[in-house]
């Protein structure tokens, strides 16, 4: 029997070694030329945080990574995104690169290691999934990224971990003074911030009218988990964090992200959601809306108490005040209404004593944080840095009381079991006081109910 030309072929495979694909895979190509995908005003704006790193931790060589994709699951990685302190630090979200900062008399000169694209004629062209622009497609090269970022480019083949290096997620001083310096967010930085809070709330609206088939065809918390998903994909980079929508018993669960369940009338829904800029700066916003046009009373009961805690706490925020005004603010009102509802087994100063802390069985998370490139921005700050600090303009943060009744808590009646009702706005900390970046949704139940009616 005659066999066909295939017989003995190999499945192709990376890194394929036949002379007839190596001689045609190099051959036929045209150029392209592709920029760095940075915009100027990032570059600058990056370039005066070094700067400011500079100065904050002089005569010490620093270097900050951009970190790679983790595992997903067999040979599948999770997308990449940038490490947040390389991304302030050099408006780059390239996987793999790294910055030294080396000093000099006065400052540093700062160095960007990058992995380089491989084009057609290299052998990764086609051989690395990773690099191989056959793979990933065309890419900008060093050189573009060095005009784009206003500084030397070189590969990421000629980085060394210079000695006495300090290394970002490796040395405490370097965590410490980077996440010092982003808490004070500078002009830009705030102009990204605004972005990504406008279209969260056109997010809210968009799930908004997503309620009503959601329920009617039983499509549940997925459909409106998917709806905003989408909606952070098409107007920024994503969703800056997992997407919480929670309907029902699920919806006093803190971090309720596996958005499985249905969504059915007379129930409260939970939405805490935030677009990811295509900066990768983030919006964080909760508002709690009824299913079916109208709060029950016993929401509505929780809901006011949680808003009269929200103004509490939003009265507090102003420069020169301390960080935990706020918080404290907000929890003085939650307990006292718990206390008023006969929810404490003892006294409104003794459930907020340090020894206390009673109340905080309905709200075991705290009243806020800051907020910019992370979510939790600036977490490896230390507690006088942090929580210990006076709030400063510049700060970006949130307000988030809420209440927490889970379904099998039998500590409260049963015609509240099952409630769970969170406010978030975003603030701007300014000269006078604060600016509600989200403030363009209500929050008072009334205001929700005509919102979410003039959505759906």
């Amino acid at each position: 029997m005659t066999q066909p030309p295939y017989a003995g072929t190999r499945p192709p495979k990376l890194g394929d070694d036949s002379p007839g694909f190596l001689d045609g895979i190099a051959k036929g190509w045209g150029d392209r030329t592709v920029p760095a995908p940075v915009a100027p005003a990032a570059a600058r704006a990056a370039a005066a945080h070094r700067a400011r790193l500079s100065a904050a931790l002089p005569d010490r060589v620093l270097v900050i990574g951009a970190g790679r994709a983790a595992r997903r699951n067999g040979d599948a990685d999770y997308g990449f995104r940038a490490g947040s302190d390389f991304v302030w630090a050099t408006s780059c979200q390239a996987e793999g690169g790294v910055l030294v900062m080396h000093p000099k008399p006065g400052g540093h000169d700062a160095v960007l290691h990058l992995p380089a694209p491989a084009r057609p004629g290299e052998r990764d062209f086609f051989a690395s999934a990773a690099h191989g622009e056959l793979w990933i497609g065309p890419s900008a090269g060093l050189d573009a990224w060095s005009d784009a970022l206003g500084l030397p480019v070189r590969p990421i083949a000629d980085f060394t971990v210079p000695d006495g290096a300090l290394v970002a997620g490796e040395a405490a001083d370097l965590d410490r003074a980077l996440s010092g310096l982003r808490m004070i967010k500078d002009e830009w930085e705030i102009g990204q911030l605004r972005e990504a809070i406008d279209h969260t709330v056109t997010g809210f609206a968009a799930v908004a009218a997503e309620v009503p088939r959601a329920v009617r065809d039983d499509l549940g918390e997925r459909w409106l988990q998917g709806t905003f998903d989408r909606h952070a994909r098409t107007y920024g980079n994503g969703p800056g964090y997992s997407t919480i929508v929670g309907s029902g018993e699920h919806a006093p669960i803190l971090h309720w992200v596996r958005c499985d369940g249905p969504v059915r009338p007379g129930e409260t829904l939970l939405l805490d959601m935030g677009v990811e800029a295509r900066s990768l700066y983030t919006a964080d916003v909760t508002r709690t809306i009824p299913v079916g046009g109208t709060f029950t009373p016993a929401q509505r009961r929780v809901h006011d108490l949680v808003e009269a805690s929200h103004r509490a706490g939003l009265a507090a925020v102003r420069p020169g005040a301390l960080y935990s005004d706020f918080h404290f603010a907000a929890m003085e009102v939650l307990a006292r209404g718990l206390h008023d509802w006969g929810l404490l087994p003892v006294s409104v100063d003794e459930a907020l004593a340090p020894a206390g802390q009673h109340h905080r069985r309905y709200i075991v998370c705290g009243i806020g944080h800051h907020l910019g490139l992370d979510v939790h921005d600036c977490a490896a700050s230390p507690y006088e840095q942090y929580l210990g600090a006076a709030l400063a303009p510049g700060m970006v943060l949130t307000v988030e009381p809420g209440l927490y009744f889970h379904a099998h808590d039998e500590t409260v009646p049963p015609e509240l079991r099952g409630i769970g009702v969170r406010i978030e706005d975003d603030l701007l900390v300014t000269d006078t006081g604060h600016d509600v970046l989200s403030g363009a949704l209500p929050i008072d139940a009334t205001g929700l109910e005509q919102w979410a009616a003039t959505h759906a």
